[in-house]
């Protein structure tokens, strides 16, 4: 068994048990992408059982902190059929699920979605990659499917030495799917799709927009960075059951003309035809801008922006990014106007996302309640041990 010793004082946080290991603290000793190590401390005490990558900035990620486990398909399959179980105690309104979610679920660099009967799978990690065909038979196992497409194009791949792989794993068929949540029914591809295939993680907020809709009455809604329309269907859904929906103005934006087009269908798919629904294919920022010279105003507006910062070296070019489109946001909502504003990056923690937004208001000179924080559904969780977990942030700003 290869070994891996870290420098004096850096053990902290893996006796805290959060499972990444820097190379800045490791003092000597290596292994092969994914091979399994012992991490010791700087005297010889055992740390954790990690998969080592060598070509990445996180050298090594625990598997666990056992020193009698052994790191083996068995033990595998355990961590998989245990995170399977935990999506139960959630009370999930969908048959798209988040099953698999990295560190938090103990199998780093594993991410698992299931879409009604197929699986969507990214292995991003060298750990992860070393044991695909172990991961892959005990998901088949847990979950009784037979599909499992493998997404293994993020760009996390490539830091770790690991070149992009897509296609059937296990299975074969339709890539074509469609899932049903709270009340409405969307549709996705996972061969095609962002992420596994569609933002599961985003499935409580667009609940709770649908709420808002039914209880507010909107008679405009701008929607941005609206990839397949999930946050505009959730709105219509809400005005409709309201009564609302007729003559109500639905304005989705996004750079991608296939993702407008899917979002345009979903409306038809829902029953939801009767509100005046316009799909730009355009930038956001240029959008937003126009509608300002336009003097147009909007009720409620959705900003759902891509990842500005994958890391915290990327935060403060993104924070500018963020500051600029909320900016432009509240400039277009009228008194009591309600925004929806997000950050899926990893670089921005929750207290500067907020201070951001709170800056993009006073250069508006819009003040606002934040009335709600949003983040991800409980299917992709932050434990106690991992905080890193929580890459999705949102606030609900009405403006006073």
């Amino acid at each position: 068994m290869k070994t891996l010793r870290l420098k004096p004082g850096k053990e902290r946080s893996l006796l805290r048990r959060h499972p990444w290991v820097f190379d800045a603290a490791i003092a000597k000793g290596g292994g092969d992408p994914g091979e399994t190590v012992r991490v010791e401390s700087h005297d010889g005490r055992f740390l954790a059982w990690a998969a080592c990558s060598p070509h990445s900035k996180i050298r090594a990620r625990a598997w666990s902190f056992d020193e009698v486990q052994r790191i083996d398909a068995a033990f595998l399959a355990g961590r998989v059929a245990r995170a399977v179980q935990a999506r139960a105690l959630f009370g999930i309104d969908s048959d798209g699920v988040r099953l698999v979610h990295g560190e938090a679920d103990g199998l780093p660099g594993l991410i698992v979605d299931r879409y009604g009967d197929t699986l969507a799978a990214q292995f991003l990690s060298a750990g992860a990659e070393r044991w695909k065909g172990a991961l892959a038979d005990a998901l088949l196992a847990a979950t009784g499917l037979d599909r499992l497409y493998e997404r293994s194009d993020a760009s996390g791949r490539e830091r770790e030495g690991l070149p992009p792989v897509t296609g059937w794993l296990r299975g074969n068929g339709a890539t074509e799917l469609a899932i049903r949540e709270h009340g409405w029914r969307l549709t996705l591809d996972v061969a095609t799709g962002h992420k596994t295939g569609f933002y599961l993680d985003q499935r409580d907020s667009r609940r709770r927009f649908s709420e808002l809709a039914r209880l507010r009455h909107f008679r405009s809604v701008l929607n941005c960075y609206c990839y397949t329309g999930g946050f505009t269907v959730a709105a219509a859904h809400g005005l409709a059951a309201a009564g609302a929906l007729e003559g109500a103005e639905l304005v989705s934006v996004d750079s991608s003309r296939p993702a407008l087009d899917r979002a345009e269908a979903h409306l038809g798919l829902n029953g939801l035809a009767g509100a005046k629904a316009e799909f730009l294919d355009a930038d956001v920022n240029a959008t937003l801008r126009r509608f300002i010279d336009e003097d147009r105003r909007f009720d409620a507006i959705v900003l759902d922006p891509p990842k500005f910062a994958p890391t915290v070296a990327h935060a403060e070019r993104a924070a500018r990014a963020y500051k600029d489109i909320n900016r432009l946001a509240f400039k277009l909502l009228p008194p009591g106007g309600v925004l929806l504003t997000f950050s899926c990056s990893g670089g921005i923690s929750a207290d500067l996302f907020h201070k951001i937004v709170a800056s993009a208001g006073i250069d508006a000179r819009v003040d606002g309640y934040i009335a709600e924080r949003l983040g991800a559904a409980p299917d992709h969780p932050m434990t106690i041990e991992f905080p890193e977990g929580e890459y999705l942030k949102g606030l609900v700003v009405v403006r006073k």
